[in-house]
């Protein structure tokens, strides 16, 4: 009974990553621009020789060479994918609220080396930089973004540029990678680039704008996470069912066998 044990085992363990991952979304439910995560399964089956031998036999009564085919089921994790989709747009009035609007990323220089957000609540730092909430620059296509100390308004076109006072003071840059699901989230929204990954602009004020006095809502769906959690703590149950119901199999199994004759 050790393959049932070992089966409930396994799928307890990777319904402990799904719950993690559930968890995570719905704790940041309120973070401005951030991608879910979902999770997909998949049962590894161990495949012996003889399952692939279909035998021919010259009667009915011939006993068959090969034994009957043996299956064991190993769930695994088949894939782990974020939702890149877009969130829904939320007025603040802030001017230093700039969400983006289509696909794309801001880049941010971070003490590590530079990743991707798809934050978009800044503030001005001491010296006058927009920087993210944890501290971190946003960068222009020249650099750090730097407001004059005296500036009172600022105003952002749907093309990024970035004026204060009538005056224009940088561009905001706005990339994307071919494909979104090869960026790793490092924490603090943000996310790595993997080395060879090329990066492209997409800031055209048409197929993707930013858009000033808006941040981004987190596109997490709460009823379908918590419906999600809820079928999670149902199977992570059945699980302890059947590694408890194996491991009674098997004390029964010891008590039998080892009784004297």
């Amino acid at each position: 009974m050790q393959n049932s044990l070992y089966t409930g085992l396994f799928a307890s363990l990777t319904t402990e990553h799904r719950m993690a991952m559930i968890s995570n979304n719905l704790a940041n439910v309120n973070t401005a621009g951030y991608k879910s995560d979902a999770l997909a399964f998949k049962d590894t089956m161990i495949h012996f020789a003889h399952d692939f031998i279909r035998e021919p036999l010259e009667n009915l009564r011939s006993e068959p060479l090969f034994p009957e085919q043996c299956l064991r089921a190993r769930t695994r994790i088949a894939t782990k994918e974020t939702d890149f989709s877009q969130g829904s747009m939320q007025f603040t009035g802030n001017q230093l609220d700039i969400a983006i609007v289509g696909e794309g990323f801001y880049r941010v220089n971070a003490p590590q080396g530079e990743y991707l957000t798809r934050s978009s609540a800044f503030t001005k730092g001491p010296d006058g930089t927009i920087m993210t909430k944890q501290g971190y620059p946003v960068q222009g296509t020249g650099g750090n973004i730097v407001l004059p100390p005296n500036a009172s308004n600022v105003h952002v076109s749907a093309d990024g540029a970035v004026y204060a006072d009538g005056q224009q003071v940088g561009q905001l840059d706005v990339v994307t990678v071919e494909d979104p699901q090869l960026l790793r989230k490092v924490g603090n929204n943000l996310y790595g680039v993997p080395e060879g990954v090329g990066l492209q602009n997409v800031l055209d004020g048409e197929r993707t704008m930013v858009s000033q006095g808006y941040t981004e809502a987190a596109n997490v769906n709460v009823v379908y996470e918590m419906v999600n959690m809820i079928e999670v703590q149902r199977m992570f149950e059945a699980q302890q069912k059947v590694m408890s119901t194996a491991n009674d199999v098997d004390k029964q199994v010891i008590t039998t066998v080892g009784k004297a004759r």
